[in-house]
């Protein structure tokens, strides 16, 4: 069980399903959510974070990329809170502690409907995969979630319609809460979770780039 936590994001979705997993086992969890004032995007709302034995770095936004607002926004969210998340738990996370970063499917394959969307959430795939070995001098592990489509405010009335027209199941927020802290738990580090429908969460198996000749 962790003593305490953080969750980003915590106030709707996949964010608020895991604080209340982690409220349950009896981890006392601060939710830091847009909604409530604090901005992920922001380094100085980072500065006077204390450490945790677990961060949940989740929140994101989805939405169009297409303008430059919106592309300044959702690399704000979903690419700068992570890093900003990430380098303060580096400053003040203890040996043992755990960071999971939201990702997505988007992160491990082209999701044409929303390129910018994409290109945040292969951000953070790469990104973990390549602080894992610096944060493991610390004996600090960081993983990645990917899940596929959720019902969470993040899928717009359009996007459901798609989803629903294509035969995709909708995961429940509470499904993948569950492999957030399975992820949070492993002994591994740097990897990607999948997570889909009627799955347990597994581990993204990378083939490796052929060398020269």
């Amino acid at each position: 069980m962790f003593r305490s936590a953080i969750v980003t994001g915590g106030a709707s979705g996949i964010g608020a399903a895991v604080v209340g997993l982690l409220e349950e086992e009896g981890t006392a969890v601060q939710s830091l959510d847009l909604a409530t004032g604090f901005d992920v995007a922001d380094p100085a709302a980072w500065e006077n974070m204390d450490g945790v034995d677990f961060a949940f770095l989740n929140a994101g936004v989805g939405g169009s990329g297409d303008d430059l607002a919106g592309y300044r926004r959702m690399l704000g969210a979903n690419v700068d809170g992570v890093v900003f998340g990430v380098r303060r738990m580096e400053q003040v996370m203890a040996p043992g502690g755990s960071i999971v970063a939201t990702a997505s499917l988007a992160g491990l394959m082209p999701m044409p409907a929303d390129p910018i969307y994409t290109l945040t959430k292969h951000a953070v795939v790469g990104y973990v995969r390549a602080m894992a070995p610096h944060l493991a001098e610390r004996g600090i592990r960081i993983n990645a979630i990917c899940p596929g489509f959720v019902d969470t405010p993040i899928v717009t009335a359009e996007l459901r319609e798609w989803i629903v027209s294509e035969g995709i199941p909708l995961m429940a927020p509470e499904h993948v809460a569950g492999a957030v802290l399975a992820a949070a738990r492993a002994d591994d580090t740097g990897r990607a979770w999948v997570v889909q429908p009627g799955r347990d969460a597994i581990p993204y198996e990378f083939r490796g780039v052929p060398g020269p000749r």
